[in-house]
């Protein structure tokens, strides 16, 4: 008998600044009890110990925080429930989360789109993104601090670690192969930001198609395998097969390692 994986509970499991104003205001309006709070910030990325809003109510928490107003919460409740179909994320809560499938899913599309020539550069951009807003919603999830403290940007807002930062903390989920893979396409992310490229789709191919299975697979198992892209990105038809070569470096995973040379023969995709 196959004995099924536990759900490990994670850190991070805690109310934003501004839900702990809704709950606040939901408390002055009366009428509800703490479980049912406690129901509308509680997902299946996400679960909420009812004990944060008992500190609430008992003010032992939180103190500096107003109540929001009676429109902020009407809207609020008005909005419920505010979930991506596809997924069941919260278009609110999950943001960063969101970000981060659209953005990998935007970089094959991009890819994959006929006619064009900027096709691997503006992949490498794209993906990059993807990954830095996978890291900082791992971080987040997990409580680790992934900000600069003593750093902003020109408009005065918090700046948070590049995918090179995130990628060096001692608690990165990424796999050292998947790592390699990455640390290339930073290097070609500077080349492309600093200088032209010429013709390097056909070259960085095998690369490309191992940073898009490395990024589904560190996505399920850290977030769940309903998270997974296959669903919105299945099958990649084509015009040309898979070479030998190719074909048995998938079989055997070796698509992880960073010393593939092997030449692009199909479109990209997530499996």
């Amino acid at each position: 008998m196959v004995e099924k994986e536990k759900a490990q509970r994670r850190g991070g499991n805690k109310l934003e600044r501004w839900e702990v104003s809704i709950v606040k205001a939901m408390l002055e309006r009366g009428g509800y009890q703490d479980q049912d709070i406690l129901a509308y910030f509680t997902r299946p990325t996400r679960t909420v110990n009812h004990a944060r809003i008992k500190e609430i109510r008992d003010v032992t928490k939180h103190k500096s925080v107003k109540p929001a107003d009676a429109e902020t919460l009407d809207a609020f409740l008005a909005t419920l429930p505010e979930v991506d179909p596809d997924t069941g994320l919260s278009l609110r809560g999950d943001e960063l989360l969101i970000k981060v499938r659209e953005a990998m899913i935007a970089a094959v599309h991009i890819f994959n789109s006929a006619g064009l020539t900027f096709r691997a550069e503006l992949f490498v951009v794209t993906a990059i993104i993807a990954w830095t807003y996978l890291l900082h919603a791992w971080f987040k999830r997990e409580g680790i601090d992934y900000k600069y403290p003593e750093k902003k940007t020109k408009a005065g807002a918090e700046r948070y670690w590049e995918l090179g930062k995130c990628l060096k903390h001692a608690k990165c989920p990424v796999e050292p192969g998947a790592m390699k893979n990455l640390e290339l396409l930073l290097e070609l992310r500077h080349e492309i930001e600093h200088r032209s490229t010429t013709r390097i789709d056909d070259a960085l191919g095998a690369k490309l198609q191992a940073c898009c299975i490395n990024f589904n697979e560190v996505l399920k198992k850290e977030f769940g395998a309903q998270h997974g892209l296959e669903k919105r990105l299945p099958i990649a038809l084509q015009f040309v097969s898979f070479g030998a070569d190719q074909r048995a470096a998938l079989k055997k995973a070796a698509i992880y390692q960073h010393t593939l040379h092997l030449p692009l023969l199909m479109p990209l995709s997530t499996v």
